[in-house]
């Protein structure tokens, strides 16, 4: 039980888990079940109402409520995350963040512009976003892979990175992923916003009270036209990172942060990824690899991201805005920046919203892009790392080796 607990906490874990669970979903889709995997996901619906006669919440398939209700939780655990890093994390301090800031715009851009090159002709520029994003989990736990002689500072920056990488996200989604506004439920988000507010400034510590608003919000969010996602960020910043009184020390939001990582890890983002990767393959062709949706993202992810965080920290660090991590090179950015190039579960939410109305097929070409630019990014990524360490001396240790001194966990 020790060693499941260890292994739980291990940086890996979570991105070990999200690879089986896209594997699983992939098997199952490609199997007998696959009908199954499909009915059960995308045409069993589920609604919930006031009363009998009008239904608030809509009716919508279970892989639906997957994304408007389970991820709400992972957009609050990354709101806590935000919060928390601002006002006394390492986005508190300008120094720290002018390097990976700028990179995450290099990030965003370039990958955006690629896949707008790719599709500007055919009507599907509506996910230009989809290869901008990084999966924090994924990408850190490639990156554990590689052993305790990774420069921490190096893990730092890509840790900050995707954090604001998180950021943009958020902002994307809120600002071009939102239709028809329902301005009513909008109102009465905002006096509940307000409500929020007050509780804050009047140090209300207890947990439960600012949950039962925040999803009463939720339902706002879900019925305004604005993605309910953005109900768990909204909730996250108004959660206190610190008490007075004789409650001093108490950290409401570093508890909740906690406590909802190994849900947000190792339940929620893996059943989302389960949920979303099952793609059937039958009569798939060379020709789907070809397709503009298909190569926008996926050039997007393992050549827009390289060349848009790499290009962005040269030009930062050739212009003395800020300078490179203790302990890192050239070389070791390079690599880094690869890794950014792991979009896989915020890649395929974005897409979600933006080809939401799309044919099948768009919706296919899209996850299969994803998942090719994902696991590429991925291996030119580790091995290239694991050449610059060897390279430079700091080869990493072998699995045994850390598994008896310890060191892994």
């Amino acid at each position: 039980m020790d060693y499941l607990k260890k292994l739980l906490h291990h940086d890996a874990a979570g991105g070990v888990l999200l690879i089986l669970a896209a594997t699983a979903a992939m098997i199952i889709a490609n199997s007998p079940l696959g009908h199954t995997y499909h009915h059960v996901l995308h045409e069993m619906t589920l609604g919930l109402s006031w009363d009998h006669k009008e239904s608030i919440l809509l009716t919508k398939s279970l892989g639906h409520w997957v994304n408007d209700g389970l991820m709400v939780v992972f957009f609050f655990h990354v709101g806590l995350e935000l919060k928390r890093e601002i006002m006394e994390g390492e986005l508190s301090d300008p120094k720290q963040i002018a390097l990976p800031g700028i990179a995450a715009i290099g990030g965003v851009a370039v990958p955006a512009m690629i896949f707008y090159f790719f599709n500007k002709s055919n009507g599907t520029t509506n996910g230009w976003a989809i290869p901008t994003a990084t999966d924090i989990a994924f990408a850190l736990g490639i990156l554990s892979l590689l052993g305790k002689n990774v420069p921490p500072s190096l893990k730092l920056f890509l840790l900050t990175l995707a954090i604001m990488d998180d950021l943009a996200g958020i902002l994307i989604i809120a600002v071009f992923y939102s239709n028809g506004i329902h301005e009513v439920s909008l109102e009465i988000a905002g006096v509940l916003a307000i409500v929020l507010f007050w509780m804050n400034k009047k140090n209300v510590f207890q947990i439960a009270p600012y949950l039962f608003i925040g999803c009463i919000v939720w339902l706002c969010f879900l019925k305004s036209g604005v993605h309910a996602t953005i109900a768990g960020v909204v909730l996250a910043f108004f959660i206190p990172l610190r008490v007075k009184g004789r409650h001093r020390g108490f950290s409401p939001l570093k508890r909740l942060e906690k406590d909802l990582h190994p849900l947000v890890a190792f339940v929620i983002l893996p059943v989302f990824a389960f949920s979303n990767t099952g793609v059937h393959l039958e009569g798939v062709s060379l020709d789907l690899f070809l397709e503009p949706v298909t190569l926008g993202i996926a050039a997007g992810l393992i050549i827009g991201k390289l060349v848009g965080v790499f290009g962005f920290t040269w030009l930062a660090v050739k212009l003395k805005l800020a300078s490179l991590p203790k302990h890192s090179t050239w070389r070791d950015m390079f690599g880094l920046s690869m890794l950014t190039g792991i979009g896989f579960t915020m890649s395929i939410f974005i897409a979600s919203l933006a080809f939401e109305k799309s044919t099948e097929a768009i919706k296919m070409n899209a996850k299969i892009g994803i998942l090719v630019g994902t696991i590429g990014s991925a291996l030119a990524g580790y091995f290239w790392l694991r050449s610059s360490l060897k390279a430079s001396g700091r080869e990493t240790i072998s699995q045994e080796e850390i598994i008896k001194k310890k060191i892994i966990f």
